[in-house]
């Protein structure tokens, strides 16, 4: 008889999401019996992944929740916060000078950011998303990398060994890393274990960090962890947030935190 496929937490949870894209229930005892783990294993899984907002905990197992963040499209996610997000791209381009090298992770926030320094002058910019790459197209004086690898269909970011390969060549003045969490706890985070590689190695790959995360994000965990909170130097984000302890928590560690009106 063949023996059962090991799985890892991460694989163990993002096949879970899988099934939930085909189906509006996953039970525990099949779970169990899928992954060839104990219901204690499972429990703890569903546990932490309702925490992040990526399902509903039910009697007996869960359900998808009705518009889950991670299965939305882009330009669902792109609505989601809005005013928000272009209020701190503003703020974070504002960061930014002409001539300045950039490592821009995917995420919203970012294209939003992408977006306010279209006109810049004579910048570098490193990607993995192609929709970021696309707002410079009729910039003549924006040198633009596209770091190949994998890519997700969905949203548009490669991933893998060769993008990580591929950003060791390069060093930049500054990162902008867009965040699914960001908290004291559990530090950055991400909904998309595949790009948490590419986002920390962008990070080792730059001189100053600047993270961009709405109100929504703070004190919040995703799926993936990222890196701990003292990798980025700036944090800017809304002023509707409701953990203002996570704020203040984040200044007594040095990161300056710059908050925007909307």
């Amino acid at each position: 008889m063949p023996e059962k496929t090991s799985y890892s937490p991460r694989q163990r949870k993002s096949t879970i999401l899988e099934m939930l894209k085909n189906e509006e229930e996953v039970k525990v005892l099949h779970l169990v019996e899928f992954f060839g783990v104990s219901g204690a294993t499972v429990r703890s899984d569903l546990a932490e992944m309702e925490h992040s907002d990526l399902l509903q905990r039910v009697h007996g197992g869960a359900v998808s929740t009705k518009k889950a963040y991670y299965n939305m499209s882009l330009n669902d996610r792109m609505a989601i916060n809005k005013n928000e997000k272009i209020h701190i791209a503003k703020a974070c381009a504002g960061l930014i000078n002409d001539g300045d090298t950039l490592m821009i992770d995917s995420g919203t926030t970012n294209k939003y950011v992408a977006m306010e320094l279209a006109e810049r002058k004579n910048l570098t910019i490193v990607t993995n998303a192609v929709q970021i790459a696309e707002e410079f197209v009729f910039n003549n004086t924006v040198n633009v990398i596209l770091l190949g690898g994998n890519m997700n269909l969905k949203y548009k970011f490669t991933f893998g060994n060769d993008t990580v390969a591929q950003l060791q060549k390069y060093r930049a003045d500054k990162m902008v890393l867009a965040t699914d969490g960001i908290s004291i706890n559990h530090g950055l985070t991400t909904y998309h274990f595949q790009e948490a590689d590419v986002s920390r190695c962008m990070i080792e790959r730059s001189n100053s960090v600047i993270a961009v995360a709405d109100h929504s994000k703070i004190g919040k965990e995703g799926f993936s962890y990222i890196a701990p909170l003292d990798s980025i130097n700036t944090l800017v984000t809304d002023s509707n947030y409701e953990n203002a302890h996570e704020l203040d928590a984040f200044r007594s560690k040095g990161i300056v935190v710059e908050e925007t009106a909307v």
